[in-house]
């Protein structure tokens, strides 16, 4: 027998799993370079990654239900969404499997429950009485499809209308079809040649359960008794019906139809309607009939006990209105309000105080829903207000263009946000309490600050409050305010780099610390802000030139001469121009007209009014070089400490020093190498023709020409991308791909030589061709000084590689903890200081240090550098590689950030292939692997961001924010801190009847449904009409409602029950199995009798 060497089998094990990997082990390069072991604390069970909540408005809604007693909102959306809403702070995010359109939605009142219609004519039930609703049960209409559900209040029978005009009647509670059904030809006059079309409205008499209003399409209202199988009365008007309500006493009801009337029939009078109205048509005289109007869609008739009725309906408007916006018209008496709406309407409610359909109805608020807005309307107050909106459903208020994400802030940064926030907040919003009030909040486990910053096309910037799985707006910055508009398109200078947007945010630099903000635009622009509680008026809106080249010595030179060359403190002579202006900028044109010197936007030049908050401290803006727009900004950063922005594009890199509003580094970025440029690269000249640079924030351009030897990734087009809007670019592929753009920028204080003994200030530079430079920073002394002497700014020489642009770098100390770059605290710079402020400011020289004592800062440091290919750690001042992970081979990374958790720090990274990753720092340890999702869109890799504590997001859809967790402890903490949906309510009491309609049988009749709909009387449904499917609510429910004894009770309890039900079923399964054996025959007898003479609208 062959003997193995077990440990060779292991080795060759481990070989094989780290190729197959794709990502290799950390690996040593050189034995003798691995400095002390640091001890890692971080291990794989500490990862976990679970979604936990969705933020924001409901991406292309479709459906809304409301539970009058609850308080809870329902919204369904065209890929099978559902968002549930209750107090503000209560929300909830469920998916059908499937991504059907949800059509219809219907609460159980106050039973924790809701039916969902889908478009794929399934029906499901949501149990709501857990933190994570599920769904109990599901049918499956394999025949027909399903277009109008309603769930009488307090019944368990729900009645299903179709396409092809029948009802069938569902037990919510086992979810199986009743053999009781209602045939559209029955339904209709035997007389009619034509087929009513689908059903678009059911309800029961308010006065008497057992009569059934059936609307259908064509017109045609049937009054159905439901015990004699019959119609009692049939409606018909010659247009076309699209809802249906009633008045409730049950003696009158109101249809809405397609030409822009109603018409309002008494129960007893089927002749012709009791009343005609077109609420916006124009009466013509001699009594002719008004024009037509647009179909009104919706209608809802609703009672008072001290006034008179409330008639709300949605569309009618007349033809003629056209570029009118949509309107909700609320009619009340002789009064008729129209109110106008920003988007179009899917649906609306009008809530009531009784869910009871026999009572006065009282309406108080209507809920609307819009295509992009949730609008909530007082009833009860004079003007119809509306109610303020306490959810997060404006993140999309202009398209979201970038995002930041920060956990774990400076305490005090909240308050100070929502204080200058509240001050922007409009007024005239109804006094009363949001209505829906649903819910109760999750426990709240974490007590960091989180907040996220969302960047929008709009030039907008929005601060929201992400604390504890919540999200709330504290403060809006309108950063296209310094701008010049153009009152109309024949105005705008035809500078502008993008057609659309131009003001767009595209990168943001925010340091908590300090509160300095540094955005960067879509046209080139850069603005510095520094937070202030006092308002400001500028006089003189600060701004600054910068011309960036790219191509140089060439002789084609379009005016025949040199761009003159002006000299950068520290960094000699340098042949590109700078030119710090004020206002007004000066455009020229080179001497062949082309345009030269000019900016994309035009800064204002009149007083600027600066409100507290953030307040703009320098605007610097990219110029036209002969004929050559510039090129969008790729990579932004700002630090407090040194008073220092730098930014980088495609053509090269610019650092302002923003304290004494100067230019100290314009270069290209070939010409950061030096002599030491590994390519070999030969310029040419600016392009002679202007064409529309950049893609515009758009999505990848499909079939660029891309080099072999390198996987193509959109790290430096993922800022240059953001709308779906395709732009031609005046880059050709290939030249986009030989131009090295600045990728990544960081300011730190460190080692930049091999021969240093301590660490100084200097800027990392990172490029799309995996390049790593570093600047030195000759700082002045702090105080007076620092606004006198000059910054001196000098590359260092130190030149590293990496596979893969260039994404993130940050640095850790001996210990291998993270050390933050330098930072000022803030403070308010429109205060004078006084004498003692001004000393401790001189004697101040901010520094960065590592959690350890400050004294180890000498002795060496971690460079930890993240690459769209590969992560690289490097020991300073040595230079050395003493870890390195090739992330991945096939794909490319999008996303890296360095983040603590648990008191320790990780690399987390987010692949173009769907694999969120994490690695221990420094040794690279891989902790985490997981398939979560695909790059579907740009969407994603632009807003896609990892915090600290396990946090992270990215925007789901173009309104929603989709928050997870990659911690363990987060994960299960989770179902803590979701709040409840379901909170045990009294149901309110039944309407008194009054002495004299019981006496003489007046008031609401009852029905014993069960006797008419049950198996006993009815009969089986046909077993191919629909299909029931078990949902995975039920263990789910346990697991989420109990734990430990009672929860282990509990499941085994359900498991036997599910068994005992599955036999049972088995069992019945067997005898039907039989039975159709016996009897197949026969019926297939029957069925050829009885259709054989049929037409076909009779089937």
């Amino acid at each position: 027998m062959r003997k193995f060497n077990i440990r060779k089998v292991l080795d060759g094990l481990t070989a094989v799993s780290a190729v197959a990997s794709a990502s290799s082990a950390a690996q040593q390069q050189q034995a003798g370079n691995r400095e002390t072991e640091i001890q890692e604390t971080l291990q794989s069970e500490h990862f976990q990654l679970c979604k936990t909540v969705r933020h924001g408005f409901p991406y292309q809604p479709s459906a809304l239900a409301f539970d009058p007693v609850q308080k809870i909102l329902a919204i369904g959306t065209q890929t099978g969404a559902l968002r549930l809403f209750g107090r503000p702070g209560v929300e909830c995010y469920c998916q059908h499997d499937s991504g059907a359109a949800v059509i219809q939605l219907q609460f159980l009142i106050n039973e924790g429950a809701l039916v969902s219609a889908l478009a794929d004519d399934t029906l499901h039930l949501w149990n709501l009485r857990q933190k994570r609703p599920a769904i109990l049960h599901s049918l499956k209409f394999n025949r027909e499809r399903i277009t109008f559900c309603h769930l009488p209040f307090q019944s368990k029978w729900l009645y299903v209308g179709t396409e092809r005009g029948n009802i069938h009647i569902v037990n919510v509670e086992s979810f199986t079809l009743s053999g009781y059904v209602i045939m559209w030809n029955k339904a209709i006059e035997l007389s009619s040649k034509t087929h009513p079309g689908p059903i678009v409205h059911i309800s029961d008499n308010p006065m008497d359960e057992g009569k059934l209003l059936i609307g259908f399409e064509s017109g045609t209202v049937v009054l159905w008794d439901l015990k004699s199988k019959k119609a009692d009365y049939r409606y018909t008007h010659d247009e076309a019906i699209h809802s249906v309500a009633w008045h409730h006493e049950g003696k009158q009801f109101i249809c809405s139809h397609s030409d822009g009337t109603l018409t309002i029939w008494n129960v007893k009078s089927p002749t012709k309607p009791f009343q005609t109205i077109t609420p916006h048509g124009k009466q013509l005289k001699d009594g002719k009939k008004p024009e037509p109007c647009k179909p009104i869609l919706k209608v809802e008739y609703k009672t008072t006990r001290s006034g008179e009725p409330f008639i709300i309906l949605s569309g009618g408007l007349s033809y003629d209105t056209v570029g009118r916006r949509p309107c909700l018209t609320v009619m009340h008496g002789k009064s008729t309000a129209v109110l106008e709406m920003d988007y179009s309407i899917v649906d609306f409610l009008t809530l009531c105080e009784t869910p009871y359909p026999n009572d006065f109805q009282e309406p108080y608020a209507v809920v609307v829903l819009l295509e992009k807005d949730l609008v909530l309307i007082d009833l009860a107050q004079n003007g119809y207000p509306i109610f303020e909106n306490p959810y997060p459903l404006t993140i999309h208020e202009s398209p979201v263009t970038c995002c930041e994400y920060f956990a774990d802030c400076p305490v005090d940064l909240i308050p100070a946000l929502y204080s200058v926030g509240a001050r922007q907040k409009r007024q005239g919003y109804s006094k009363k309490e949001w209505p829906i009030s649903g819910g109760n909040w999750g426990l709240i486990t974490q007590s960091y600050p989180e907040i996220i910053i969302t960047g929008h096309a709009d030039g907008s910037i929005k601060f929201w409050d992400a604390s504890a799985i919540t999200l709330q707006v504290l403060y809006k910055l309108k950063t296209a305010k310094v701008f010049e508009k153009s009152r109309n398109k024949d105005d705008r200078p035809n500078t502008d780099i993008v057609d659309e947007d131009p003001y767009a945010i595209q990168i943001i630099s925010w340091c908590p610390e300090s509160r300095m903000l540094c955005i960067a635009g879509v046209s080139a622009h850069v603005i510095i802000y520094r937070f202030s509680k006092q308002e400001v008026t500028t006089e003189v809106i600060p701004m600054l030139e910068v011309r960036l080249l790219y191509e140089i010595n060439d002789v084609e030179t379009p005016d025949g001469e040199q761009v003159p060359p002006s000299s950068t403190p520290g960094t000699g002579s340098n042949p590109q121009s700078i030119v710090p202006q004020s206002h007004p900028s000066t455009s020229s044109s080179s001497s062949d007209g082309l345009r030269d010197n000019v900016p994309c936007l035009k800064v204002k030049n009149s007083p600027l009014k600066q409100s507290p908050g953030y307040q703009i401290e320098l605007v610097i803006q990219l110029v036209w070089v002969s004929g050559e727009p510039p090129q969008q900004i790729t990579s932004l950063a700002v630090n407090s400490a040194y008073g220092l922005v730098v930014f980088g594009n495609c053509n090269g890199i610019a650092m302002v020093d923003y304290l004494q509003k100067t230019v100290l580094l314009n270069l290209g970025t070939i010409e950061l190498y030096g002599s030491n440029d590994p390519y070999r690269r030969e310029p040419r000249s600016p392009r002679k023709t202007r064409q529309p640079s950049g893609a515009g924030l758009c999505d990848i351009n499909e079939g660029t020409v891309v080099p072999e030897d390198r996987c193509k990734s959109p790290t430096s087009d993922v800022k240059d991308n953001s709308f779906s809007r395709s732009r031609s670019s005046s880059v050709t592929s290939i030249d986009k791909e030989s131009r090295e753009a600045i990728s990544a920028l960081h300011f730190c204080e460190t080692f930049t030589r091999k021969a240093d003994t301590s660490p100084s200030p200097c800027l990392w530079v990172g490029t799309t061709l995996g390049t790593v430079l570093v600047i030195v920073l000759n700082l002045p002394p702090g105080g007076e000084q620092r606004l006198l002497q000059p910054v001196i700014v000098s590359p260092s020489g130190t030149i590293l590689r990496l596979k893969g642009a260039i994404l993130r770098m940050a640095f850790l100390d001996t210990t291998g903890s993270l050390v933050p770059p330098a930072h000022e605290p803030w403070r308010e710079h429109n205060v004078p200081e006084d004498k003692d402020e001004k000393e401790k400011t001189k004697k101040r020289r901010p520094v960065s240090v590592s959690p350890s004592s400050s004294q180890e800062i000498s002795e060496n440091q971690y460079a930890v550098i993240c690459s769209e290919k590969q992560a690289k750690v490097i020991s300073l001042p040595s230079q050395n590689c003493i870890y390195k992970q090739n992330i991945t081979e096939t794909s490319f990374v999008l996303r890296g950030d360095i983040v603590s958790l648990n008191n320790s720090i990780c690399l987390a990274c987010f692949c173009a292939n769907g694999h969120i990753m994490t690695f221990s720092l420094p040794s690279l340890r891989p902790l985490l692997d997981v398939y979560y999702l695909p790059l579907t869109n740009m969407r994603i890799a632009r807003t896609f961001c990892f915090t600290n504590n396990g946090q992270a997001l990215y925007l789901v859809s173009p309104t929603e924010i989709q928050r997870l967790t990659y911690s363990q402890e987060t994960c299960e903490n989770l179902q803590e801190m979701l709040g409840e949906l379901f909170t045990p309510v009294e149901t309110p009491e039944a309407p008194n009847r009054g002495f004299f309609k019981g006496l003489f049988g007046g008031g609401a009749q009852s029905l014993d449904r069960e006797e008419l709909f049950g198996e006993s009387a009815s009969g089986k449904a046909s077993r191919s009409l629909a299909q029931h499917i078990p949902g995975p609510g039920g263990i789910e429910g346990v697991k989420g409602a109990a734990s430990g004894v009672v929860g282990e009770l509990a499941r085994a309890r359900l498991a036997l029950d599910e068994r005992g039900q599955k036999l049972g079923e088995l069992e019945e399964k067997t005898a039907a199995m039989l039975y159709s054996a016996d009897s197949f025959s026969k019926h297939a007898h029957e069925m050829m009798l009885k259709y054989k003479d049929k037409k076909w609208y009779q089937f």
